[in-house]
């Protein structure tokens, strides 16, 4: 149930919904916007007369969501969410590049790949210390070393840090050296997770199951949210369908429906996608056209000699290239891009 106070209710009123909502037996939550706030009241009481909250001073509006996600639905909350990720905000005007390694593999290869980020525009480092695979003989990724190293090289290119989390326990670990978490499509719906990144109070991308419906996204954003963490970005990263052309179906149509539903920002990884580095590209640019928050871009110093996913990893001038084009299209629809040419010269 929503309540959505007076412009203008005074800090009494709102306290005295409250008040009123908890002895009915209701869990509060609330959201403040610019110029009202709206309370979200959780618990299933189908029987509940909401002329009890209407008649009550500061009370514009009292209605029910239909929606089984409440915290990321746009009823909750109409302005569209931003989150802070070190010196970056993701959800605003701008358009945010998120790139690095598959799996952090040498002090070498992270400060070359943090030096491409930060030359093409990139904010935010991306690398994965502990990457689940398909396959067990795959390379699975290392450890607590190739965090310090992905820390370090972030610093030194003036980047912040995400990276994929992959079991509870490890909460604690990662918080020391990255500014943001990510949950694989393999983990959309480990449950237990989401709580604890939930509780963490860190950033947290989710992405997209591979077979999994936008209202069961929205589902496992809710698991985090109903932590009273905000923090959440959405990455749609393609879905498993009947097609073989491509690795995934990357769902494009998904940024608007997601949109329309959700205030929650939304980015794209184009690479798990459709797989080939050219087509990667292409729907890059469309996710940007169809109003992305961002990207996540899977980047190697050296593609064709990475240890998974090298043929699928633009080569700096691609990127470079890319990341030009990104910059005239978010222009068109009214976003801006980081432009390290202009900005240090």
């Amino acid at each position: 149930m929503i309540v959505v106070m007076n412009i203008g209710a005074s800090e009494g009123q709102i306290e005295t919904v409250i008040s009123e909502l908890n002895e009915y037996g209701f869990d509060v939550h609330r959201s403040s916007g610019s110029e009202r706030s709206v309370l979200g009241a959780v618990g299933v009481k189908p029987e509940f007369d909401l002329r009890h909250l209407q008649l009550l001073d500061g009370v514009s509006e009292v209605y029910r969501v239909t929606d089984p996600y409440k915290f990321a639905s746009r009823a909750w909350k109409q302005d569209s969410t931003e989150v802070k990720v070190g010196n970056e905000t993701v959800g605003s005007h701008r358009v945010v590049l998120m790139a690095g390694p598959c799996s952090v593999e040498s002090e070498e290869q992270i400060q070359l790949c943090a030096k491409m980020v930060s030359e093409c525009g990139g904010t935010i480092l991306r690398g994965g210390a502990f990457k689940p695979r398909s396959a067990p003989h795959s390379f699975q990724g290392l450890t607590e070393p190739e965090l310090v190293m992905m820390r370090d090289a972030a610093e030194a290119h003036g980047l912040a840090v995400v990276t994929e989390i992959i079991e509870p326990g490890k909460t604690e670990l990662l918080a020391r050296y990255t500014d943001m978490l990510q949950i694989g499509a393999r983990n959309m719906q480990n449950y237990p997770l989401l709580k604890a990144v939930g509780q963490s109070g860190l950033p947290v991308i989710l992405e997209r199951g591979m077979s999994a419906t936008i209202e069961e996204w929205l589902m496992s954003a809710e698991y985090i949210l109903a932590e009273n963490n905000p923090n959440v970005i959405l990455c749609e990263r393609g879905t498993r369908t009947f097609k073989t052309s491509t690795r995934n179906t990357l769902d494009i149509s998904a940024v608007p429906v997601v949109k329309s539903k959700s205030h929650l920002p939304v980015i794209v990884d184009p690479g798990n996608g459709v797989g080939p580095r050219n087509e990667e590209l292409s729907m890059a640019r469309a996710a940007i056209a169809a109003g992305a928050d961002g990207l996540l871009i899977e980047v190697q110093a050296a593609p064709d000699r990475a240890p998974s996913d090298g043929s699928q990893l633009p080569m700096f001038d691609q990127l470079t290239e890319m990341m030009g084009q990104i910059r005239m299209i978010a222009a068109a629809v009214g976003r801006v891009v980081t432009d390290p040419a202009v900005e240090t010269g």
